[in-house]
């Protein structure tokens, strides 16, 4: 008996060892989507930046980050997840060291292209690992809501890394961080995360490949240029057309031409699996430009300085790890359709609080509390929508579900981003003759309201579009092909 307890507690201990770095990875590539805002003006006066060229410190990252994500998540899936994981780590660490000892805007823009595309190999094999080695039911649900919460905490707490970096030590700092962190998980993964076994065979859809990678860079590319260029200008229509062109060709090829589909369609056919991506992609639309419209309210209204500003928002990032946590404990008791449709209401009702920002308003009382809801909502509201996402997929699918899953949520983040900093710009200009913090804080107002009205249709979304996920089984091992026979009767769904 206590042989056997033994075996049982050194496996525990190996999985959770296992979990602890598969998170790590995954906490490091979303820290850096946002921990270079706050050091922006320190690499301008570092590097000579103009103001055009500045932005695309963030932009080149978040292009090749959402535009190789689908490549990589199928990566996983065929040539193997420890394979592709340690092969995205160290890319990723190898390119942020290139970023930290970066002398020129060439090299920095470079390095930073080459970590997009780290990040995009290394996210979906974090979450593939870990849908694959914990057991369906509530071992995984813990596992996907210790992942989500480490992903949301990454992006949230890039505020203050970045501020206390920047301030201490410069700004290569944020981009060196990394490099420890990376050489930990090269040394310790290969001894937890499991053999990837006998390499797939069959043919690599490199059509498919090539058309998905440039029709998201395409339509990443128009979303991101809508900060500096109007929505109807010819540099984000033609981006924009041209990624919906090549989305459709990479139908074609998939549906009719392709021997191995990169991404079978039979997959986007699942009812849940949509419905999942779809919430998630309006909770990062409503929920991501909150962080960007708030670190500017608390440094440009209210005068906090980097540090400052980063320690405002120690409590909501604390609040979106609890809530992450406590996530699967709700969905085991009420279900994932209340948990997602709660969470996303929650958050819908601290996005309306902050509509009442102001000139003369104060930290604790227009900023604290409906940061906080948001935090909560968004926490409860994400980590139910993953275990549906990739409940709805085969084990052996679980890159595609993965790579389908964050490229929901960098989208949607990119464009509601988008959106929302034009709806403020807006209403700052036609607000101009009140004063500058008054017309800053009307066009924050109003982009408050928009983002509730997307959490407020993700809520509804999940009420209505969810409600077979509560009692949905974990899927069985099928063909690509017969996936779609599977869930028949979701697709109506």
């Amino acid at each position: 008996m206590s042989a056997t307890a033994n075996l049982l507690a050194r496996r525990t201990s190996a999985k959770t060892a296992l979990l602890l770095i598969v998170c790590l990875a995954q906490f490091m590539v979303i820290l850096d989507v946002s921990i270079v805002n706050v050091a922006l003006p320190a690499m301008r006066s570092g590097l000579h930046f103009s103001t055009t060229g500045l932005q695309w410190v963030v932009n080149l990252y978040t292009l090749t980050f959402a535009g190789f994500l689908m490549l990589g998540g199928r990566c996983a899936d065929l040539l193997g997840r420890r394979r592709v994981f340690l092969a995205g780590t160290a890319l990723f660490t190898l390119s942020s060291l290139a970023c930290a000892l970066a002398s020129s805007r060439g090299l920095l823009l470079t390095a930073r292209t080459l970590q997009g595309v780290g990040g995009a190999v290394l996210s979906p094999a974090t979450l593939a690992i870990v849908t694959s080695s914990f057991a369906a039911g509530a071992e995984r649900n813990r596992a996907v809501g210790m992942w989500g919460a480490m992903g949301a905490l990454g992006g949230s707490s890039g505020v203050l890394l970045g501020g206390v970096f920047t301030q201490a030590f410069g700004w290569p700092a944020i981009f060196a961080i990394n490099v420890p962190l990376g050489l930990l998980i090269l040394v310790l993964a290969p001894r937890l995360v499991p053999p990837d076994g006998k390499r797939q065979m069959g043919d690599f859809d490199v059509t498919g490949a090539v058309l998905i990678t440039a029709s998201l860079i395409s339509l990443t590319f128009g979303i991101v240029r809508t900060d500096t260029l109007g929505w109807g200008s010819s540099g984000v229509l033609g981006p924009l057309a041209g990624g919906v062109v090549l989305l459709g060709a990479f139908v074609l090829v998939e549906g009719r031409l392709a021997k191995a589909p990169l991404i079978p369609l039979s997959v986007l056919r699942l009812g849940r699996l949509r419905s999942a991506n779809l919430v998630v992609a309006l909770l990062y639309a409503g929920f991501f430009p909150v962080w960007f419209f708030l670190t500017l309210y608390v440094q440009e209204v209210l005068h906090f300085d980097p540090i400052e500003a980063g320690l405002s928002f120690l409590p909501m990032t604390g609040s979106i790890f609890v809530a992450s946590t406590m996530a699967p404990r709700a969905v085991a008791r009420y279900g994932p359709r209340r948990v997602i449709t709660g969470g996303m209401s929650l958050a819908t009702v601290g996005m309306l609080l902050l509509t009442g920002v102001s000139p003369a308003g104060s930290y604790a009382a227009d900023v604290l509390p409906g940061a906080l809801l948001t935090a909560i909502g968004m926490g409860f509201a994400l980590v139910p929508s993953t275990i549906v996402a990739m409940q709805a997929l085969p084990s052996s699918q679980s890159g595609i579900g993965s790579g389908l899953l964050n490229t929901s949520r960098l989208m949607g983040g990119a464009l509601g981003l988008a959106i929302l900093s034009t709806i403020a710009a807006s209403q700052t200009r036609a607000d101009a003759g009140a004063g500058a913090a008054h017309a800053l804080t009307s066009g924050f107002g109003l982009a408050f309201g928009v983002g509730a009205a997307f959490t407020l249709a993700g809520a509804a979304l999940a009420a209505t579009r969810l409600r077979n996920a509560d009692a949905a089984a974990a899927p069985v091992e099928l063909p690509a092909r017969t996936l779609a026979e599977v869930d028949e009767g979701e697709s109506a769904a």
